[in-house]
Formats: structure tokens, sequence, C-alpha cells
């Protein structure tokens, strides 16, 4: 017999002992999500070139302000390279802040840098949107590809302030299951989709997450419209990464809630 490989769900246990497969837990980590999204370093790395933008123009106009955005930009690219960290964060930024200075230089209005990310946020804001009708809540999507809840990869998932309550229980965990539990067949796997529970929460949270781009898509372009580019560099600033970081862990805490709910081992049979 071979040894079940690491995408079984099934625990290390000696081979024909009757107990049930194990579900596997541990196998998510927000950081490695964090890091697949440039991480938190990453986000901040990426308002670095609004705000000398902001700040240049408003000091020596949109020339300056211009060079001041593409320099802070290949200085984040820079360091990251010092750094040996993933640069897919930096060369999206420098591609993204390469576009907005072509438009602002073009046109010859600092309000233009800020076109392509009120563009950016109102596509993703109605894209999210779209997805919800058709049962594909784009959330959802996202959220069982980095952790498929039918495994229960986030069932022991616990915020830093709950890490002290996952020690006090770690004992108990482990411990032997009765007799009685392992007579009781596992459920069969359902789609995520086909639970009403998982569907209903991730559509909601992929209304949250609309809810946030359109927001910034509309705030600014309230802005944009009035010509305050100063108010639009804020805007940009304070709807990005505070915003984006409390909408990101009300996320995770669902997420692992959703996980709880459907990785509960089945009760003892009667």
């Amino acid at each position: 017999m071979t040894a079940p490989g690491p995408d079984d769900g099934v625990g290390s246990r000696p081979a024909g002992d009757g107990t049930p497969p194990e579900r596997s837990t541990g196998l998510f980590d927000r950081d490695v999500l964090l890091q697949q999204l440039g991480g938190w370093r990453g986000m901040v790395d990426a308002t670095l070139p609004t705000v000398a933008f902001v700040v240049a123009n408003g000091i020596d106009g949109l020339r300056t302000g211009i060079w001041a955005a593409v320099v802070a930009a290949v200085l984040v690219f820079v360091l990251r390279l010092a750094r040996k960290e993933s640069i897919q964060q930096a060369v999206s930024g420098l591609f993204a802040v390469g576009v907005a200075v072509a438009i602002a230089s073009a046109s010859g209005q600092a309000r233009d840098f800020f076109v392509l990310g009120i563009v950016r946020s109102l596509v993703i804001g109605v894209a999210l949107l779209a997805s919800i009708p058709f049962r594909w809540p784009l959330v959802g999507v996202a959220a069982e590809f980095f952790a498929p809840s039918h495994v229960g990869s986030m069932a022991a998932h616990t915020m830093p302030w709950n890490r002290a309550r996952r020690a006090g229980t770690s004992a108990a965990a482990e411990a032997p299951e009765p007799p009685a539990a392992a007579s009781a067949a596992p459920e069969p796997e359902r789609h995520w989709r086909e639970d009403p529970r998982l569907l209903r929460a991730y559509s909601w949270l992929t209304v949250l997450w609309a809810a946030t781009f359109l927001l910034r898509a509309g705030v600014q372009w309230v802005l944009y419209r009035a010509d305050e580019v100063e108010l639009l560099g804020t805007a940009s600033v304070a709807l990005g990464l505070p915003l984006t970081a409390v909408v990101l862990v009300a996320t995770f805490w669902v997420v692992a809630r959703l996980h709880r709910h459907r990785a509960a081992p089945p009760g003892p049979a009667a």
C-alpha cells in the first residue's frame, strides 16, 4: 500500500486500525495568500508612487509629480529585488504607474493620473457583482482555490488574538476518538456551490468586496470631477490599504467559520 500524499486529507495513522480518515487541517496559512498578493509590505509599497506624485505635484507642478511617481515605483522595484522578495506586486505597480503617468502627461492634467485606478476599481466592482446571479461569487472561487473548504483547511485557523484559545484546546483535539465514532461513515463531499450556507456567505462577501471597489471608484470620481488632486490622492491611499486590510481580515474570519461548519466531524452513530 502506498502512503497517502499530502493532498489526500488523511493524517498519519497505522494501516488497518479501523479509524476513519482524519480531515486535514492546517493546510492553509493566511501568510501564504498574503505573499501571493505581495504581502503587507507590498500593499504599502503600492501606495508610495501615489503619495510621491501628489506631494511633488503640489510643490512643483505636473512634470515634477510625474518624475516623482516614476522614481518611487522604480525604487520600490529595486528594493524588492535587493531584499530578494517577490517582484510580482512591484512589476504590476510599475506598469500601472507607467500607464497613469502616460495618461496624465498626454492630457496635461494632474487629475488624470488617477483615471486608471478609477476605471480599474469600477470594472472589478462590476465584475464581482455580476458573478453573483450566476451562482459563481468570485470571492468564493478565490477562497476555494486557495483553501478548499471540503478538507477543512482553515477549520483550525484562528486570528492572532485567538491563538491562546487554540493553544488551550490543542490537547483536547489530539485526544483519541471514542469507538462509536469509528463506525460513522464520512459524509460524501459536495461542491461548495451545492452548500447553501457557503454559497450565501460567499455571495455576501463578494458584495462586500464589490462595495469596497465601487466606493473607491465613486469617491474618486466625484473628486476627479471637482479637480481636487490632493484629495484624490488622499482618497486613493485611505480607501486603498486601510480599507482593504479591514475587508481582508473580515473575509478570513468568515471563511474560517465556514470551514469549521463544513469540516465538522459527523456525530456518533445512533
